[in-house]
Parts: C-alpha cells; structure tokens; sequence
C-alpha cells in the first residue's frame, strides 16, 4: 500500500512495491495521503515514486472485472485522483523508476514534471491494444500534457517509450540512471517549495479549467 514520508519540505509519497494498480483501497490511500499533502502549511512540494519494477499498471482490472455494477463509480474515482494531482496547490515530480503503464501513466501526465529511468522500464498508453477507449475526461488529460503530435502517437499507436525516448518526446522532463531517479525528482521538488499555496492552486485550477471540468463530470463520466 501507499505509504507517504517527509523529507524537509518535500513529500515523497511511494506507492507501493507491486504494479500498483487502483485498487479502490489503493486510491483511498493515496487520497489520504493527497489530503495530509494539501492540508499541510508552508513551503512544500510532493515527489510519487515507487520501489521495484513497477511505478504503476493502472486500472485494476481484476477487480473492475469482478465489480462491473460499479463500473461508472470506479472511473468517477479514478477521474478524481488525476483531478486532485491536477490542481494540487504544491508543485509535483512522478518519479518513474519502473513500468508506468495505462491509467499510471495518465497519472504520471497529472504531475507537474516528470523524471524516468533511462535504461530500463516503459512508458506506455496501451488503450488501442487492449481495446478500453479513453475517457473524455483521459483524453483532455493526455492532450493537455502531451504536444499534440506526441499525444497521436501516443494514444493511437500505444508506442513503447524508454526514458531518453520519452524526454524526447516531452513525456518527461528528465531521463536519468536508476540510482538518480528519486533524488534527482527531490532536487526538482525542493527548488519549487516556495511556490506551495493558494496562488499556485489557483493557477492550476484556471490553466486546466478544462481538464477539470471533463475529469469532474459525474454525471457522463465514460462519454
């Protein structure tokens, strides 16, 4: 499970050691851990990371499968995390050590910067070869980070991309080696700790007022 630590200004929540897929206790968790981050007072910023192969697979399938009369109330909560990451008023590093996959990677695109490993694991939206649609709510998300032509071929061929292919494209903002990718998303973190407050949730929220509003919708969540 997520567990969330300090280290000075900068939370670094790690989100578990497995494929950290979203459980519906898992986005409890991190939901917690979420309010403890914006709830708390003065400089601060957060850095999600992950320990072994995995930052995260994304929908948990198995249990979607398993609960499929809670289909719509399981996207809504999904929605809701990336709507929290989106507008959290703290700045906030995705540390990808591992395979960000899926729902993790949109997760991943709701941070404000990205830092991946360069040698191992993947980026990856792999909707087109699964055959789950993006959301309406998603598909702002992915568009509103991603430039446009990298967002194309992201999400209609479900490329693979390795760290220094993903910097490339904009995915991250670094690609680093493995020993590097937590401190060096800390080092981003912490020089941003000043910014943490109601400006800056405020200018979130009316930059990707958008996104929120599609991330938000509860009534037609799956369009």
């Amino acid at each position: 499970m997520p567990s969330l630590d300090r280290h000075d200004n900068v939370f670094v929540l790690d989100l578990g050691d497995g494929e950290n897929r979203f459980h519906p206790d898992w986005l409890a968790a991190v939901g917690t851990a979420l309010d403890e981050v914006g709830k708390a007072e003065g400089p601060r910023a957060l850095v999600t990371t992950a320990t072994g192969k995995f930052y995260s697979n994304g929908l948990d399938l198995d249990w979607l499968f398993a609960h499929a009369e809670q289909h719509q109330d399981y996207v809504v909560s999904v929605h809701e995390l990336f709507a929290r990451m989106v507008s959290l008023p703290v700045v906030t590093v995705a540390a990808l050590q591992g395979h960000t996959f899926a729902a993790g990677a949109m997760f991943s695109l709701a941070h404000d910067f990205r830092v991946m490993r360069a040698d191992r694991g993947y980026w990856c939206l792999p909707e087109a070869d699964i055959n789950i649609p993006f959301t309406p709510g998603m598909s702002a998300l992915i568009q509103s980070r991603l430039d446009p032509r990298t967002a194309h071929q992201a999400m209609l061929t479900a490329r693979r991309y390795g760290g220094d292919d993903a910097a490339a494209a904009g995915i991250v903002d670094r690609a680093v080696g493995e020993d590097a990718v937590r401190s060096t998303a800390i080092e981003i973190a912490r020089a941003q700790v000043e910014k943490a407050g109601d400006t800056l949730g405020t200018i979130k929220a009316r930059m990707y007022g958008p996104v929120l509003t599609a991330l938000r919708d509860t009534a037609n969540p799956l369009g």
